[in-house]
């Protein structure tokens, strides 16, 4: 209802006549009452980091912005980067790359639980905000939950939980974050990749084959961010102008919520290139040992028959998929692949030519021949052209591995037709 500033002022009158007079009763306009609170002086916000857990999607970590409301006594943590496997056609956009995530908040004390219990370390870093920020930054997250503004596309590095954290800091700091935070970092997208996904050989194999260039151009720390844990140790280096107009530090205070050592991560992506070539030369030599032994000793017919068609079949598989997110998906860091070379649909043809090839066939002699003779030749063409500049895709470890396989596919294949004449 709007105020009636015409109902007041006998009032007012009468009192600054009664202090004029001092007359008892009369009070000084300086003790009639306490100024209100600054707008957003009764809030408090936080950012909160969680530490990486067991499940795929867990590795990168994840993190939140905490806004507690004393006034009320409430604690509310937002959420970005959340999604469900019951998501309508959820698999359908996962393979587009156009995955539709989405925003909400929760009371904290449901919400830091979930991740002690799944054993993940949290940490909670107290913000130094102006009380308007304060203020600005609860009105945009609660208007980025309403339902009708809650989802948006989904980039695993460019537009996920920690990046939607860090703009929104950044928005009410006017852009002090983003300007901070210009300089180069010394490592790439795929170096923090590959660090955080060596629980396991073959996801951390898979994804090594299915990214492309884009994960090894240079970024910026702000781009780095894409990681709530450098998030969090970024946040410690930003200052801010304090209520005097000195600079201070922009985390006010740290403390850590839970420690966790359940799922540790190495600082640098290991080093197992040699192990891949060892193991390469080892699938390799065994492949070429079976076509050129196969015709004299069964056990050699029958490798060269179970793991080069396994090995074909599934490399051919992995080749349609490389191409079909690089030509026809949104996952921008799949394309301009190398790894191409080493997984081409060649592979697939022989893999399906090779037990009739086995069998003798001659019409599958011929096309398994040439066949291996493609699937060898391009894997070598991929390590080849690694001495031109435009080729300086890191992809060394999965050269390590593939090129010595294919190799003794091919030698394997040639070895077995060699021994049988062509009609």
């Amino acid at each position: 209802m709007k105020r009636d500033r015409r109902s007041v002022r006998p009032a007012a009158s009468f009192s600054i006549a009664l202090a004029l007079l001092g007359l008892p009763g009369a009070t000084p306009l300086s003790a009639q009452g306490t100024a209100p609170p600054v707008p957003g002086s009764e809030l408090t916000i936080y950012v909160m980091t969680m530490g990486v857990g067991g499940e795929v999607w867990e590795r990168f970590g994840h993190n939140a912005i905490v806004v507690e409301d004393h006034r009320f006594g409430t604690s509310t943590a937002y959420n970005y980067g959340m999604f469900s496997f019951r998501q309508e056609n959820f698999i359908l956009r996962f393979l587009q790359g156009r995955m539709e995530y989405w925003m909400a908040g929760y009371p904290t004390e449901e919400d830091v639980p979930r991740y002690i219990a799944a054993q993940r370390s949290v940490w909670e870093q107290e913000l130094n905000l102006m009380p308007e920020q304060r203020l600005e930054l609860r009105r945009a997250l609660e208007f980025n939950a309403l339902p009708e503004n809650r989802f948006y596309r989904y980039d695993y590095y460019r537009d996920n939980c920690s990046t939607r954290v860090r703009d929104a800091i950044d928005r009410v700091l006017d852009g002090r974050f983003h300007d901070q935070m210009r300089g180069p970092s010394p490592v790439t997208y795929r170096f923090h990749t590959q660090r955080l996904n060596t629980q396991s050989v073959p996801l951390y194999m898979g994804l090594l084959l299915a990214l492309g260039h884009g994960v090894d151009a240079p970024i910026t720390k702000w781009d780095e961010m894409f990681l709530p844990l450098k998030l969090r140790d970024y946040l410690r280096e930003v200052r801010v102008p304090g209520q005097d107009g000195a600079l201070v530090p922009l985390v006010k205070s740290e403390r850590t919520l839970y420690a966790s050592d359940a799922y540790p991560v190495p600082d640098a992506p290991p080093p197992w290139g040699p192990r891949f070539f060892l193991a390469g030369l080892v699938v390799g030599g065994a492949l070429a040992w079976g076509g050129i032994a196969g015709r004299r000793a069964a056990a050699a017919r029958w490798l060269l028959l179970v793991v080069g068609t396994f090995w074909a079949l599934l490399t051919g598989l992995a080749g349609f998929v490389l191409a079909g997110l690089w030509a026809f998906t949104d996952h921008v860091m799949a394309s301009r692949n190398e790894n191409i070379l080493q997984v081409s649909l060649f592979a697939l043809a022989l893999g399906l030519a090779l037990p009739f090839a086995l069998l003798d066939r001659p019409w599958a002699l011929r096309g398994a021949k040439g066949l291996a003779i493609a699937v060898g030749g391009l894997s070598l063409a991929g390590l080849l052209i690694k001495v031109l500049p435009l080729f300086d895709q890191v992809n060394g470890q999965v050269l390590a591995f593939f090129v010595p396989v294919n190799l003794g596919l091919t030698l394997g294949v040639l070895g077995w037709v060699r021994t049988r004449p062509l009609p």
